[in-house]
């Protein structure tokens, strides 16, 4: 019973003291606007950096994670409580996020990643001229470059359409990209506004009686989230389906121009890292992504009535076969 009685106190000193141990860790409180696969991607990259530096959550860091499920209330709800629990570092992916972090702080250190344009909350003026306390990876996609590729598979095309999120401010800059990039090779944009997740379905299907060629889906995270079912929709009408984000081709679209969003993830860990080490976020230029990458579902594309050159086939970074299956070699290896 002494042993016991021992055994007691030294389990009651021992978790007290975890307790406080935990709370004195350098904490990160990381959240996203909802479950969209590029912000899923983001995370496990982050935490991969994480990782790979030897920061391990309990260890010697405090991972916070929150998901505001499709709630701008909820993400606001989320920053402020980050504020209220003095974490160290905010970690905000997607634009919402990135908006309610600089609203519930100006001292906090904020690392971001996954917006399109962080420039358009208030983040800062250039790469180099930014908030002191923000820094980050911006997601802004190669538009121009994917309407070009759309022009040169399917050279008679003229009129594309896609969904938007008049909500989302990455959502407006994009469709603004696409239609000034459309211009300059004949191309009109014909664009059908969504609200919320559960409109997706229904304003792809709006979309088909605009007498468009081909969807070219700008990536937002309210489309994101629902992407099967633009491509379900594509389907049934044998309409090319081009994505604006890499993901898509496993959702069914038949090609997509983008970046690597886990490595994006992976670039926002380093730079976090960075802060954690006592570097200031206000000397460390806002980055974006260069390495351009092709994915291919030669499944979809038949569907959808697109074939790919052997040139092209020869360029993919990745080619979707059969359904499920993908092969990162060309085509005719």
């Amino acid at each position: 019973m002494k042993k016991c009685g021992i055994l007691l106190v030294a389990i009651l000193f021992f978790f007290p003291a975890c307790q406080r141990q935990n709370k004195d860790l350098f904490t990160i409180g990381l959240f996203q606007v909802d479950d969209a696969p590029t912000l899923n991607s983001v995370r496990k990259g982050f935490l991969s950096a994480l990782e790979e530096a030897e920061l391990i959550d309990g260890v010697n860091i405090r991972m916070v994670i929150r998901n505001g499920m499709g709630s701008i209330e909820e993400v606001q709800r989320i920053a402020q409580e980050f504020v209220s629990s003095h974490v160290n570092l905010i970690v905000p992916f997607s634009t919402p996020c990135l908006q309610a972090a600089l609203h519930a702080s100006s001292e906090i250190p904020i690392v971001f990643s996954s917006i399109a344009n962080p420039f358009l909350v208030g983040a800062g003026r250039s790469v180099d001229d930014h908030l002191p306390n923000v820094t980050g990876i911006s997601s802004e996609g190669p538009i121009k470059e994917s309407l070009a590729f759309i022009k040169q598979i399917l050279p008679g095309t003229k009129r594309i359409g896609t969904l938007w999120t008049p909500s989302e401010l990455n959502s407006k800059f994009y469709l603004d990209m696409a239609r000034e990039g459309a211009k300059g090779l004949g191309l009109e944009i014909i664009a059908v506004p969504v609200n919320n997740k559960s409109e997706v379905l229904l304003a792809a299907q709006v979309l088909m009686n605009k007498k468009i060629d081909v969807i070219y889906q700008i990536s937002d995270n309210t489309i994101n989230a629902s992407f099967e079912a633009v491509s379900r929709v594509a389907d049934e009408n044998a309409i090319p389906l081009f994505g604006g984000a890499l993901f898509s081709t496993n959702l069914g679209a038949c090609a997509a121009l983008g970046w690597d969003f886990f490595e994006m993830g992976h670039k926002a860990g380093q730079v976090a890292i960075r802060v954690k080490n006592g570097e200031s976020p206000a000397g460390i230029p806002i980055q974006y992504m260069k390495d351009i990458k092709l994915h291919l579902n030669l499944n979809a594309a038949a569907k959808q009535g697109v074939e790919f050159s052997e040139d092209v086939l020869a360029k993919a970074d990745e080619i979707l076969r059969i359904e499920g299956k993908s092969r990162k070699d060309s085509a005719t290896s």
